[in-house]
C-alpha cells in the first residue's frame, strides 16, 4: 500500500512587516538542509511573504527538480469556529473569547480553505508508490491537519501550537489509521533558534 508522508512546517521567524528576520533566514536554511535527503515530490506554501520566503530558502537546499507551488489552502486562516455547544465547558469561555473577532466572512473562507487542505493533503497516496510532500504554512493550518489525522473534534485545532520552522510529519495509508510520526520537532535548530513563535511561558 502506498504511503503519503506529509511534512508540515511553520514559516520562519518574521519581523513586524511579515518578512523574515536574519534568524528566520537561518531557520529556513537549516530546515531545508534537514529535508534535503528526502525524496520530496512537491513543496507547497501559503501566499504571505513569510511563507513564500521560507519555502524559497528551503527549496534552495533541496536542489533542482522539486516543484514549488503557492496555494491558498496552505495560507493563514481560521479553519473552524465552533459553536459554544461544541466546546468542552471548561474551555468554552477562553475559546469563545479567542475567536470573538473572527468575522462571518473570515469564518466562511477559513472553512472553505480548511476543507480544501484536507482534500488535498490528508489521505493515502493514489497508486503504488510512496510520496513525500512538504507544506510550508502557519500554526493554525498545522493544528487543523493534525487534529484531523487524530480524528479529534473540529475545535481541537486550538492548542496545537508550532514553533517557527518546527517540523510535523503525518503519514497516511489505505490500510491503517493516520499517524502523527513527529510533532513540532526542532532538532534541526540550534538552541538559540528554537521556540521562536511561542510566548516565553510556553517554552520548554
Amino acid at each position: 500500500m502506498a504511503v503519503r508522508h506529509l511534512y508540515l512546517a511553520r514559516h520562519a521567524e518574521p519581523d513586524a512587516d511579515g518578512r523574515l528576520t536574519p534568524r528566520g533566514a537561518r531557520q529556513a536554511g537549516l530546515l531545508g538542509r534537514r529535508l534535503a535527503g528526502l525524496p520530496l515530490s512537491s513543496v507547497a506554501h501559503g501566499p504571505l511573504p513569510r511563507a513564500t520566503a521560507t519555502a524559497a530558502l528551503v527549496a534552495a537546499e533541496l536542489g533542482a527538480g522539486v516543484p514549488v507551488t503557492e496555494l491558498d489552502a496552505a495560507g493563514d486562516y481560521v479553519p473552524h469556529v465552533p459553536s459554544p455547544q461544541e466546546i468542552h465547558p471548561d474551555h468554552r469561555a477562553g475559546v469563545t473569547a479567542f475567536l470573538a473577532g473572527v468575522s462571518a466572512e473570515e469564518q466562511a473562507r477559513g472553512a472553505e480553505l480548511a476543507a480544501e487542505a484536507i482534500r488535498r493533503w490528508a489521505g493515502p497516496e493514489p497508486g503504488e508508490n510512496d510520496s513525500h510532500h512538504l507544506v510550508v504554512t502557519h500554526a493554525f493550518t498545522i493544528g487543523w491537519l493534525v487534529r484531523h489525522a487524530c480524528a479529534a473534534p473540529p475545535w481541537r485545532w486550538l492548542g496545537l501550537d508550532s514553533g517557527h520552522t518546527a517540523l510535523t510529519v503525518l503519514r497516511f495509508s489505505a490500510d491503517r489509521a493516520p499517524a502523527v510520526a513527529v510533532f513540532n520537532d526542532m532538532s534541526h535548530l540550534p538552541e538559540d533558534l528554537r521556540w521562536t513563535g511561542f510566548p516565553a511561558g510556553r517554552r520548554v
